[in-house]
């Protein structure tokens, strides 16, 4: 902050001075310039102010504690959603104006600066519309759009910056003249709400099915309800892309939607409506949310939060068959609080997609794409600009950590350790990608994306490569990308005119964590998931690196393992277990398909790779206990391997001892026989390799502390998405005082490997 001291000017304290105030962080699209309007006009200041490359220009007049009083409130009393900071203020010459007035958008003071832009994510409906929404004296009474400065849609309506109702989607929404009357009153809380609008001039909703077809708003709702109560599956148009609806208690309902969508078992999210004091009571009638799960539940960003299943849970139980969690959320759009307000019971509200893509979001896309799936479609006419799928999170050891990072919570907005010089777009991996664009300090990492199998996954993850230099005015000289040549992401950097630079895979997911807690010193990352391209070209994912970005020193890991099939095997959990049991000269045959030929292929060396990946002992050990031998879904196997595991029933002392590079190895070879004991109950088993995958954790780390400091443990990759095993290892170390730490804003998963890489990107270059 830089300001001369008041004794510089000669002044009195009832003089009339000015100042020039610059407010940046997130102060754009929630209502800032009209709450400095009324504050100004509350304490008698007169000036103006503006929106300018992301940040917020006051100039101000009035005595000098009036303008104190100001600077305070800019910050204490902002708007909620508001993220504000006084980045600087100095004395100006006076003017001598009588008012206070909001200037149009435009070139600030530091305009030839770099812009300061911050996208606001796409916000749930505040209480003040919720209100008004189900007035039935109010203009907008049951208009599935109604929104204001402090709610609505942000990211998936933008097409360019300024944010201004131009550069929206919106543009061909002219308002009314009482919209216009609201959007042009400063004292409105609608003054410069750029969706603005009601049922004269704004979106509309339109149902189709093959008996009917009604472009009425509130005809297409009532038809929608009625399709929903009747068992039908209805795409129903959101704020980022489509849903898949249906009646959560219906289980005919619930099996057909599986059965189109060729979804035998991946968990279905569900809506419930909101009920009782604190909006939870539907929820708690099924399921057992803590305390903060519920507090998750209920946050403004309204993400699917993971919340175990009552004993005597009441819908069906085809929703998330073989796990005893649910992933919940409440209604976070208009459309959703009538739909859910009509029906009164909870649905199932699931990605509106082909399996692993980006949620659909244009009409025509979707009538055609999941026209063999719903029975029906409820349409709007508001053009969904890019896709941002619900965020997904789940709580372990009292604190959230991010699944999927996606609409209400991304864009994600983190910083650099220092600056980067070079603008940079990170790609991430090939499952669950995401992308971060880092400038400056800054690292904005996208919405969840897809896998990218597919021509449409790869064509939305260019779009947002795009939209992302757009939006923000950064054009990025350099791309980095994984190391594994065969990742889309990989192949697609390096076909670029700019320049790519690698980063393996593990090393990113380390520096991931490292990087979102703002580190320093040493730590001791495990990086634990299924499968990464190696610096040996084998296939890493249980390991472990001591050391900072750019410095990452891999200490430990698992004895390797050949894997037959490759990436075959993160669907067919047989072939890791077959892996396990061919090692140690078992002939163990799964009654698969497929799985003779791939004995035989196993003792020739054709088509099986090097592995040390702990995701893959987790499959093994769901083959043995569960005979999970094939996976409808990636982490089927250890999800319901996870679920079974409850108790004590104690751990298995893995031998641990170094390999000619120094690298701790833990042998899996006494866990091999112990699953497939059938002696031993399914659960007792499922604990016992829990208990013993923690305890490999407790004893690599303490070998390596005999031999090199660290401050802190960290744990990292799609393994540790498992919240017993994240639970056991923090127990266990917390009890040695020894700092466990744990991702939060990002995924653990590959869904935060962009942001990695830029971090650990930053490191290189400062080598």
């Amino acid at each position: 902050m830089n300001a001369p001291a008041t004794s510089d000017l000669l002044t009195d304290p009832a003089a009339t001075v000015a100042r020039r105030i610059v407010v940046s962080g997130r102060v754009q699209g929630v209502g800032y310039r009209p709450f400095v309007y009324r504050i100004a006009n509350e304490l008698g200041i007169t000036g103006s102010v503006h929106n300018g490359a992301g940040k917020v220009y006051i100039r101000a007049e009035g005595t000098d504690a009036a303008l104190d009083r100001l600077q305070a409130a800019l910050i204490d009393r902002a708007p909620a959603l508001a993220r504000p900071c006084i980045e600087s203020w100095d004395y100006a010459e006076t003017d001598g104006v009588q008012d206070f007035t909001i200037r149009q958008s435009g070139a600030s003071a530091d305009a030839g600066a770099a812009a300061a832009i911050r996208i606001p994510p796409d916000l749930f409906t505040c209480a003040d519309c919720v209100d008004e929404l189900l007035s039935s004296s109010a203009r907008r009474h049951r208009y599935p759009f109604i929104n204001c400065t402090q709610c609505g849609p942000r990211y998936t309506i933008i097409e360019s910056m300024p944010y201004d109702r131009p550069n929206t989607s919106m543009k061909d929404f002219p308002l009314c003249d009482a919209c216009r009357r609201e959007y042009e009153n400063p004292r409105d809380r609608r003054f410069h709400a750029q969706p603005l609008a009601c049922p004269d001039c704004g979106p509309s909703l339109e149902f189709t099915s093959a008996e009917l077809r009604s472009g009425d708003t509130e005809e297409a709702i009532a038809a929608t309800v009625n399709a929903i109560r009747d068992g039908a599956i209805v795409a129903v148009k959101g704020v980022g892309g489509y849903h898949l609806v249906c009646d959560a208690g219906n289980d005919r309902a619930v099996r057909r939607l599986r059965q189109r969508k060729r979804r035998p078992h991946k968990p279905l999210a569900v809506m419930f409506p909101i009920e009782g004091k604190d909006g939870l009571a539907a929820v708690r009638r099924f399921l057992e949310p803590t305390p903060e799960e519920a507090r998750r539940i209920i946050d403004p960003a309204r993400p699917i939060v993971l919340v175990k299943k009552r004993r005597d849970f009441g819908l069906s139980g085809r929703l998330a068959p073989g796990l005893t969690e649910l992933g919940v959320f409440l209604p976070y759009s208009p459309l959703h609080h009538i739909l859910l307000r009509d029906l009164r019971q909870p649905v199932v509200a699931t990605s509106g997609n082909i399996s692993g893509e980006p949620v659909i979001t244009d009409n025509h896309e979707a009538a055609s794409r999941l026209g063999n799936v719903a029975d029906a479609f409820l349409h709007h006419n508001r053009p969904i600009v890019r896709p941002a799928d619900d965020a997904v999170v789940h709580v372990i050891s009292n604190s959230s950590q991010a699944i999927r990072p996606g609409r209400g919570s991304a864009p994600t907005e983190l910083l650099l350790p220092g600056v980067i010089e070079t603008p940079t777009i990170a790609l991430g991996g090939h499952m669950k990608s995401t992308v971060a664009l880092a400038w400056d300090r800054r690292v904005v990492v996208s919405p969840h994306i897809g896998d990218l199998d597919s021509p449409r996954s790869m064509q939305v993850l260019q779009q947002v490569v795009a939209d992302l230099q757009e939006l923000y005015g950064v054009s990025a000289r350099r791309y980095v990308c994984d190391l594994h040549p065969a990742y889309a992401s990989t192949r697609w950097a390096r076909q670029q005119p700019l320049p790519s630079v690698s980063v393996q895979h593990h090393r990113a997911h380390a520096s991931a964590l490292y990087g979102e807690h703002a580190a320093t010193g040493s730590w001791l990352v495990f990086a634990w998931d299924g499968v990464g391209f190696g610096d040996d070209g084998t296939l890493w994912g249980g390991e472990g690196f001591i050391g900072r970005p750019g410095a990452w020193e891999r200490a430990a890991s698992f004895r390797p393992f050949r894997l037959i099939g490759g990436d075959r095997a993160a669907r067919e959990p047989w072939r890791s277990a077959a892996a396990l049991a061919w090692e140690v000269g078992e002939y163990w045959i799964p009654p698969v398909d497929g799985a003779l030929l791939a004995a035989a292929a196993w003792r020739r060396r054709i088509n099986s790779f090097q592995s040390s990946a702990a995701g893959r002992l987790f499959d093994a050990a769901a083959s043995f206990v569960l005979q999970r031998h094939v996976a409808s879904f990636e982490g089927q196997g250890p999800m319901e391997l996870e679920s079974l595991a409850n108790g004590e029933a104690g751990s298995v002392s893995l031998p641990i001892a170094s390999d000619d590079n120094g690298i701790l190895r833990a042998d899996w070879l006494p866990l091999v026989s112990i699953l497939q004991d059938e002696e031993r109950s399914k659960s007792e088993r499922a604990t016992i390799f829990h208990e013993t995958m923690a305890q490999v954790i407790v004893d690599q780390a303490m070998r390596i502390r005999d031999g090199q400091d660290f401050d802190a443990v960290g744990l990292t990759g799609g393994v540790f998405q498992n919240r017993r095993l994240c639970e056991l290892v923090m127990d266990k170390l917390t009890a040695l005082g020894i700092d466990v730490r744990l991702h939060q804003q990002l995924p653990a998963n590959d869904g935060g490997l962009c942001f990695g890489q830029v971090i650990e990107t930053v490191a290189r270059d400062r080598q």
